[in-house]
């Protein structure tokens, strides 16, 4: 594995506790950065504390995204804790599981939403202007191939990312003269605990149109990732970065 220079960064981490976020701290630790894991999962976060402290400087927030009071409160005190946030890695998401977009609650709908996109609005809001003090910054929205081109019975999901994709597009352009990156990556399925809650005909269908067959690893997405994160990338930014075997690549 290569080694990426993130010495003396910090990096915030939603959903850090579990999945692609947890690979993404761990890339963070060995590349010499500090790491902020924001989760509501408290449990989920002692344990991830526990085995990534082992790796370098660990500080956990539980957070509710879906609360601004919450998602503040989580950025003063990493500023407290860590004195910086170089860099935010909107991990967190839910899938809400599978049904038609006619046959799906409305409660679970409009969670979806909350979650993976307005969760990331709310953090870019509450960190950008340390950023832009800063001078600098890097922001990496996770989205989804999803967000591409539409899962069939998972019309919250695919929205939420898209609507992600979006966001991240146009934060992008406002920050471009400010030193703050923001791109987003797509993700084709990655076998994560967000599998438990989608139907086993869904995940094989997901699986049927990735071109190398096979689902994506955490390490992989955890590599572009961490180089996103980075002053290697300079030039940069309102990109959309592929990682869908071969699914989705426009």
């Amino acid at each position: 594995m290569n080694q990426l220079d993130m010495k003396g960064r910090a990096v915030v981490i939603t959903g850090g506790a579990q999945g692609i976020g947890y690979a993404v701290a761990r890339r963070m630790l060995e590349s010499g950065a500090a790491v902020a894991l924001w989760d509501i999962n408290q449990p989920q976060l002692a344990s991830a504390l526990q085995s990534l402290s082992a790796y370098g400087t660990v500080v956990t927030q539980a957070v509710d995204l879906t609360d601004e009071t919450s998602v503040d409160a989580a950025t003063r005190a990493t500023l407290e804790k860590l004195g910086a946030i170089d860099a935010l890695v909107n991990s967190a998401g839910i899938t809400g599981g599978n049904g038609t977009t006619w046959e799906l609650p409305v409660d679970v709908w409009r969670r979806v939403i909350e979650v993976n996109l307005i969760g990331s609005y709310l953090t870019c809001r509450s960190v950008v202007p340390h950023m832009i003090a800063a001078g600098y910054g890097r922001i990496v929205n996770i989205a989804s191939v999803a967000g591409k081109e539409g899962n069939p019975n998972a019309s919250h999901y695919s929205a939420s990312k898209a609507g992600l994709i979006g966001l991240t597009k146009s934060l992008a352009k406002e920050l471009a003269r400010n030193g703050v990156l923001v791109n987003a990556v797509t993700p084709a399925a990655a076998r994560t605990p967000i599998f438990d809650s989608m139907k086993q005909e869904h995940i094989d269908f997901m699986l049927s149109k990735i071109p190398m067959g096979r689902f994506l690893e955490v390490a992989e997405a955890a590599s572009m990732i961490s180089w996103l994160c980075t002053e290697d990338c300079a030039f940069s930014t309102g990109a959309v970065f592929d990682l869908s075997g071969g699914r989705a690549t426009y």
